[in-house]
């Protein structure tokens, strides 16, 4: 019987099995294949089922329904615990995708998207919250920005292996696809099995909990999402469509990005810890405001494919900086929050990315520039979201309102 210890306790294991290292592993197993998936997507659909703006928009669209319903993972938890539904979940997720290029056609692609799906949004619920409740406070800055460079890492090593192996070895879309997702659900199993259940010191709620006082960092989440799908789904494909980026070259581009990732992302933790968590977004929104409208661009002025790899990287080390929204909430919640907000959270982030991906296809295909203008806006609103967040967020000082509206301002009740 597999034992339960509590974070006290495991702190006297091994080192390989204790709770920080089993984040590490986890962060390593969902990028070899969500990674790989992104990778290799664009040039599969349009190379084997002809894919356009339109299909490559629907395709998203149903990707981001079980972000969607993500909520619905607080109806697992009542009988599992996260850390076992955070491996379940990165075991289908992985065989979702070992399988993708089994399915070359419209109708199987959706189906097949929507099962890897479903295994990547329910692990990243989980695994955002299990983050949050095992590390303290002053340590989630630090190794929150080396979970990325973790993840970075693992990317960078998939990308690289396909890079120099494609031609090289006349891969196929089934046999990487298969290695990917095959090698994530095993390091998921092995989680499963070797792992002790791992108790964090605040019971946790199971049920639905929407707090007013919450309420900027909700916001932050809708806009992410929206921000986020334009690129996921548009940025890319544009890299195929426009500039005739081949399996390699995209790869490539995506492998310098986490190189890029990889080196940046403990600073960013270490900066976020020093300097907080407004002066992050500030930093993130602004630059991610500039990238779009240079995406915008591309099309006014007819600019090379070479501006276009740069904006993607750029893009991606902007928004390496994203987990300084994790330690805001972490600071300015309630620790018995942490499983419903996460979960809550993820449904809030992808109301608008349910919708966005197949209505902008149509735009795509007469106005692709104004895609990425809209993106921009959305940056833009955050820039000026960000400047209500307090120079030290905490429960009770959630936003900077009460400051502007003076000293004798009451806090928002902790409903």
């Amino acid at each position: 019987m597999t034992r339960t210890l509590s974070l006290p306790d495991a702190a006297g294991l091994p080192l390989w099995r204790r709770p920080t290292t089993l984040l590490f592993l986890m962060a390593v197993a969902m990028p070899l294949a969500f990674a790989t998936w992104s990778a290799l997507l664009n040039n599969f659909v349009i190379e084997a089922a002809g894919f356009t703006g339109v299909e490559i928009g629907w395709l998203h669209t149903v990707r981001e329904i079980p972000g969607l319903l993500a909520v619905g993972v607080l109806l697992f938890l009542l009988v599992i615990r996260e850390q076992v539904m955070a491996a379940l979940m990165l075991i289908l997720l992985g065989s979702a995708t070992a399988v993708t290029a089994w399915f070359p056609s419209f109708g199987g692609l959706l189906w097949v998207t929507l099962i890897s799906s479903i295994g990547f949004h329910y692990f990243e619920s989980c695994n955002q919250s299990l983050q949050l409740q095992w590390l303290t406070k002053a340590e989630a800055p630090r190794v929150l920005g080396k979970l990325v460079a973790a993840g970075s890492t693992a990317s960078l090593v998939a990308y690289g292996l396909i890079v120099l192996c494609w031609k090289t070895f006349d891969l196929s879309y089934n046999f990487v696809f298969l290695a990917s997702g095959g090698i994530c659900a095993a390091i998921a199993i092995f989680a499963l099995l070797a792992y002790p259940r791992f108790e964090a010191p605040h019971k946790q709620r199971k049920s639905i909990v929407l707090r007013r006082r919450y309420w900027l960092y909700y916001l932050f989440e809708m806009l992410n999402g929206a921000r986020r799908q334009i690129f996921v789904v548009f940025a890319a494909f544009m890299m195929v469509e426009r500039f005739g980026y081949g399996v390699e070259a995209v790869t490539a581009l995506m492998l310098v990005t986490f190189v890029a990732n990889m080196v940046t992302a403990p600073s960013i933790g270490r900066f976020v810890a020093r300097f907080g968590e407004q002066k992050a977004m500030l930093i993130e929104f602004t630059g991610l405001f500039a990238v779009f409208v240079g995406y915008g661009c591309l099309y006014w002025f007819n600019l090379p494919g070479w501006v276009a790899a740069g904006l993607y990287v750029a893009n991606n080390i902007f928004f390496a900086i994203s987990f300084s929204h994790k330690t805001y909430f972490q600071k300015i919640a309630d620790p018995s929050d942490m499983a419903t907000s996460a979960a809550l959270s993820f449904t809030i982030n992808h109301i608008a990315a349910v919708f966005l991906p197949a209505g902008l296809g149509y735009i795509w295909a007469t106005s692709p520039d104004w895609v990425f203008i809209l993106a921009a806006a959305i940056a833009f609103t955050q820039i000026l979201l960000s400047l209500l967040v307090p120079r030290n967020p905490s429960a009770g000082n959630e936003t900077r309102l009460r400051e502007l509206r003076g000293p004798g301002a009451m806090a928002v009740p902790a409903e």
